[in-house]
């Protein structure tokens, strides 16, 4: 036998004692083989499935959900609420051992409006780029959906719903007419009419010398169920840098070739919403899987990676993936995006394994094996094509991607009423049990890859 077969086998021996000392107690061993949540069929675990479904927990995900949601809330591209849930990722990461590194990157301008009604709590909406900044206060009057102004509004916030492509004249309607302000309240789309509209940015074709807010439909009710009287204040946020929160993990066998599977998410969200689907959950099933694998024995390492600034283009992503080398791309067996895996709606019912091309691949196929084999049979749809996440970076390069995420049973365009809006709060839309599902589906499948060379 050679020195170096010798080693494997030495490290091999050792690195899977490890299932042994880090231990199952009796009754979280048994629980491991039990009918999984709404599974329709009892599971037929292996080895490295029940290391993962014994310790994988949503109720310790949903502390970090509490933090990022909750507290932090809104979690804006290159902000300070955005450096501040990165601190705190980054710091999570760290206590667990990980060797993290935040990774940084420019972003553009953002023009931000905080917002407060007596009696509601902190709103904020996106604010135009041609309209003025600085504190306004004052009395709401109702124009509703129009783009000229009658009656005496001098002093006063006009409060408009949107005339999509006429927004110009509605804000100089207001100015012209002695406001302080227009508020712009965001209409439903035509394509998606189930869906209730968040805040959106004003892009003006000439300046106006007032502000002028992109509302979402939420904060329109508010306002028209009695917050009449509001105070706010526009800033614009210049010379921002957005960061990637990267961890890795070392295989604890041989590895050679350096090979890595990542398990990531986006942290950041839109502007107004305290994003917990989208995508505090993919976040914190990051986290919880970064605590349950940081022990576990592998042949690759695993990298735990927290993208910055998705909502704005995917930036994070494609900023990390820009950044690899032609062996760096090769080390990377495997990308598993998770992009909002916990929502409570009705509507999004079927787990969608979604690939840019719609071709199966490493990460797709992983977990539709851990699905068979947990019992997920009828609950688990693809591969299917579909972009607009991080896995799309990935798989320009050539790296094995794929986005893993709860939404509707005709398909993957069909998402939760509530999505991008300021009521994406966990009392609103998080399911445990879902989010117990993606972290069972997803942290089977990418330890499976791990575990092999």
């Amino acid at each position: 036998m050679s020195e170096v077969k010798r080693r494997d086998l030495l490290a091999g021996a050792a690195a899977f004692a490890g299932f042994a000392t880090v231990g199952l107690l009796p009754g979280t061993a048994a629980a491991a083989t039990r009918q999984r949540p709404g599974a329709a069929l009892p599971p037929s675990l292996s080895v490295g499935d029940r290391a993962v479904v014994a310790r994988v927990d949503a109720r310790r995900a949903l502390r970090h959900l509490k933090v990022l949601s909750d507290e932090i809330g809104w979690r804006i591209a290159g902000t300070r609420s955005e450096h501040r849930a990165a601190r705190y990722i980054a710091g999570t990461l760290r206590e667990l051992g990980y060797k993290v590194e935040l990774q940084p990157f420019p972003v553009a301008d953002k023009y931000l409006a905080e917002i407060r009604a007596r009696g509601e709590r902190l709103w904020q909406a996106s604010a135009a780029p041609q309209g003025a900044v600085g504190s306004v206060e004052g009395k709401v009057v109702d124009a509703g959906r129009v783009t000229e102004v009658t009656g005496d509004v001098r002093g006063k916030l006009v409060l408009f719903d949107r005339v999509t492509g006429m927004e110009t004249q509605q804000a100089k309607a207001a100015a012209g007419a002695g406001a302080k302000a227009a508020l712009i309240v965001n209409a439903r789309s035509e394509t998606y009419p189930e869906r209730k509209p968040g805040s959106f940015t004003p892009n003006l074709g000439e300046q106006v010398a007032i502000p002028v807010l992109g509302l979402a439909e939420y904060h329109g009710e508010r306002i028209r169920a009695g917050a009449r009287r509001l105070s706010f204040e526009v800033t614009h946020h210049s010379g921002l840098t957005s960061y990637n929160v990267l961890a890795e993990r070392k295989a604890t066998l041989p590895n050679p070739e350096g090979k890595a599977v990542i398990v990531s998410a986006h942290y950041d969200s839109v502007p107004g919403s305290p994003g917990a689907n989208d995508d505090g959950s993919g976040t914190v099933l990051c986290l919880e899987l970064a605590r349950v694998l940081r022990r576990l024995p592998t042949q690759q390492a695993i990298r735990i990676c927290l993208w910055g600034s998705e909502e704005y283009g995917l930036i994070g992503a494609r900023h990390y993936v820009r950044e690899l080398d032609e062996a760096g791309v090769a080390q990377i067996t495997g990308c598993f995006q998770n992009d909002m895996v916990a929502t409570s709606h009705p509507p999004a019912g079927t787990y969608w394994l979604l690939s840019v091309d719609g071709a199966d691949n490493t990460t797709t196929a992983a977990v539709n094996a851990a699905a068979g084999r947990l019992g997920y049979t009828g609950q688990v749809q693809g591969p299917t094509a579909r972009g607009s996440s991080d896995h799309e970076a990935f798989y320009e390069r050539g790296i094995a991607a794929g986005n893993f995420s709860w939404r509707g049973d005709e398909a993957p365009s069909q998402l939760e009423p509530i999505y991008h809006t300021p009521e994406d709060t966990i009392a609103q839309n998080i399911s445990l049990k879902r989010l117990q599902v993606s972290l069972e589906l997803v942290g089977c499948a990418a330890y499976d890859v791990a575990r092999r060379k």
